[in-house]
């Protein structure tokens, strides 16, 4: 069997294991009828939320698929189909999954915790495993295609061009997901909080908040499918960088297949090696939720690091051949040490962003104690701690970055990061298990199990933070260097154009290009860059907001109106609100959503105008690097200041400085509602925005290239 051959059947082998799980949730006792009544009500929502919004996708994702056919060609517009089918397809079975096994975690928890736990992780292995599978799939599958069906050399154009347009369709669907399962969530859980929590003085997931219902369908339709498709789309897009500039730098070298081939087979290994983990989560005697999360977590990568020696070896036919890039040589050994790197820079990533959204940990206490003096005193220090959170991600990430390039430059830098995302398998089952936890938590008290099963639901639900803001740290530091390689791959494919102006026109008058900050241009592009992310995070905390305001006025008027729904005698009219939360969501999504697509073009067309085409490659080149450092560091500091908030509200229910109904607990659900749309909307959906902003940059030089 080829090393091609593996890559298919390890992706299967996901699939495989993704039924197999599917099964055991679904055979589990799924609780009472009104459990599942409840339980169905949350399934519906997100299906029907879903399903509204891969609609509104679809019409965008037609004519951006029309323009690659008749601008570029039709290989290439098929790849960007691909890329973004498979990415929905990550998203909506993950979900699928979780709308069913919620109730089934809240039923085993009536049991024991360990059954709880085990349920939920098994749902949340389901959709880490599919987007593992499914990246790798198809990745591999339209790689063999174009050059079996349509007989192309690895390294050729049209190759690259369709790989790169594959994974622009990942991102694509990624930033719709994550934008408008973000809104939705952040919508109903901050409007309901506002009102519930804080007006009214009952209980998160009390059966009598109107905005319930929706709170529950949004942690399916932002945590569970939106992840996926993010988390679908780092992995795949990684992958894509890899090999476009493995096919630049051994472009015409009898290595170029060997070397596109390797981070598949890395993506492989190191799907199997997730699936050896899962069977590591159980629950010790100890009852530590998070120490059985983190065997399995460590498992993975022990025997991803085993394993990746002789996968390096088996593709390279050895260790010591010599793999040269200009002047600089260097061996397989040298990437194997690079993918060491990458592993070490994921387990570092992960500490440090428990540290700082962890209950056990100073951060979170210190927003907790802050709490005590009042709201404003809250949201400072939950601001504090979100900027302190930045500094150790980016030295992390800023030694990694200095020790692979020691060992292989830049492409030792791109070997690093996919073996970072090469754990995406295990570290998205780790995410994926915090919406089953949340939702199983709001059926229990909204079914009036006993408060036993509730104190398992919040245990569980308290270590699911954690793991969504791991994950969100996790993705994002892979982002920022998956972006790293994207823009080496810009400035090569820009210094291939140039260099080969007789077969691309376009280029003939380009020249060299200046990236020197003494050129106005560059600087202009560093500037504008630098403005997208937070330009962007406004926005889509903007559009939080509005939603959030509209369920405050809905809920408030149905308590107004029905006075019944505190006495327990009237019914709350559920489905309005997520009604109006869908359209909503389904609205404000877009606008953001266009800006990292059609910045990049803009921006060159009006250099260019200005200033001339090598200019205007210049100042857009300054521009994805500003876009790389800024949106790195937006984004960390609003997904740990986000968990932190939130595990700091926890913290306090759990009896701490007054408890459940205390002024500090007020104050704390406040800081709560600000860190809400940071971790959970706009934060994690800057990831698929820097690279989006990145690949439309390569899509536009093959575009003009073409």
């Amino acid at each position: 069997m080829g090393a091609l051959g593996f890559v298919v059947l390890g992706g299967l082998l996901s699939i495989v294991y993704g039924a197999w799980a599917i099964r055991s949730v679904m055979a589990a006792d799924a609780g009472t009828a009104r459990m599942q009544e409840i339980a169905a009500a949350i399934r519906e929502g997100a299906e029907a939320y879903l399903s509204r919004q891969y609609t509104t996708i679809a019409v965008v994702g037609v004519v951006i698929f029309l323009l690659f056919g008749f601008l570029m060609s039709w290989s290439v517009a098929i790849g960007f189909a691909f890329g973004a089918l498979l990415s929905a397809a990550a998203g909506y079975i993950g979900m699928l999954v979780s709308v069913r096994a919620n109730v089934r975690t809240a039923q085993a928890a009536t049991r024991s915790l360990a059954a709880g736990l085990d349920i939920a992780f098994k749902s949340g292995a389901v959709t880490g495993m599919l987007v593992a599978g499914l990246a790798l799939l198809g990745v591999s599958i339209y790689f063999g295609v174009m050059m079996g069906v349509a007989g192309h050399a690895p390294g050729d154009r049209e190759v690259v061009n369709a790989l790169v347009a594959l994974g622009f369709g990942a991102s694509l669907i990624s930033i719709f997901a994550r934008l408008g399962g973000g809104i939705f969530t952040k919508g109903a859980d901050v409007g309901g909080d506002l009102v519930g929590k804080v007006e009214a003085g009952i209980p998160e997931d009390d059966p009598r908040n109107p905005a319930t219902i929706a709170d529950n369908v949004g942690d399916n339709v932002g945590d569970c499918a939106g992840m996926a498709a993010d988390l679908f789309e780092t992995y795949a897009v990684t992958i894509v960088a890899t090999m476009v500039l493995g096919s630049i730098y051994f472009a015409g070298t009898d290595l170029v297949y060997r070397v596109m081939l390797y981070p598949l087979t890395i993506g492989a290994a190191c799907v199997v090696t997730s699936i050896i983990g899962t069977f590591f989560v159980r629950l010790g005697a100890s009852q530590s939720i998070m120490g059985a999360l983190y065997k399995g977590f460590i498992a993975t990568a022990l025997l991803s690091l085993v394993a990746l020696l002789p996968v390096t070896a088996a593709v390279f036919g050895g260790l010591s051949v010599d793999l040269a890039i200009g002047d600089k040589h260097f061996t397989p050994l040298s990437l194997f040490f690079c993918g060491v790197t990458g592993l070490a820079v994921t387990g570092l990533i992960v500490w440090i962003t428990e540290y700082y959204t962890g209950t056990g940990f100073r951060p979170v206490r210190s927003i907790a104690s802050a709490s005590v003096t009042g709201h404003g005193t809250n949201v400072i220090q939950g601001l504090a701690v979100s900027l302190e959170a930045t500094a150790l991600p980016a030295l992390v990430i800023v030694v990694g970055i200095i020790v692979a390039n020691a060992f292989a430059g830049l492409f030792g830098i791109a070997i690093a990061v996919t073996t970072m995302l090469a754990l995406a398998g295990m570290v998205v089952a780790l995410d994926a298990f915090g919406p089953v936890t949340d939702n199983a938590g709001g059926i229990a008290e909204m079914a009036d199990l006993p408060p036993s099963v509730r104190v398992s639901t919040d245990a569980l639900d308290a270590v699911g933070n954690t793991t969504k803001a791991i994950t969100k740290g996790y993705a994002i530091g892979s982002a920022g260097l998956g972006a790293l390689v994207l823009f080496a791959a810009y400035t090569e494919d820009l210094r291939f154009f140039s260099a080969n102006a007789a077969q691309h026109p376009y280029f003939a008058t380009v020249g060299p290009i200046d990236f020197a900050l003494s050129n106005p241009f560059v600087v202009v592009g560093l500037f504008l860059g630098g403005l997208l992310p937070f330009l962007f995070g406004g926005i889509a905390m903007t559009a939080v907001g509005r939603a959030a305001g509209a369920v405050v006025e809905e809920v408030r008027r149905q308590f107004r109106e029905k006075p019944g729904i505190m006495a327990g005698t009237d019914r709350p009219d559920y489905g309005r609100a997520v009604d109006m939360l869908t359209r909503a969501a389904i609205r404000e999504m877009i606008v953001p959503s266009l800006l990292p697509v059609l910045s990049p073009i803009v921006f060159y067309f009006v250099i260019e105008a200005i200033a001339g085409r090598a200019n205007a490659f210049a100042a857009l080149g300054a521009m994805l690097l500003g876009v790389i450092v800024t949106g790195l560091f937006v984004a960390i500091s609003m997904t740990a200041g986000g968990g932190a908030w939130d595990n700091a509200k926890k913290y306090i229910e759990d009896g701490h400085h007054g408890g459940k109904g205390s002024d500090a607990h007020k104050a704390a659900v406040t800081g709560d509602t600000v860190g809400d749309p940071y971790k959970d909307t706009a934060g994690p959906a800057i990831n698929p925005m820097i690279k989006i902003t990145n690949i439309v940059a390569l899509l536009l030089l093959a575009a003009l290239a073409h």
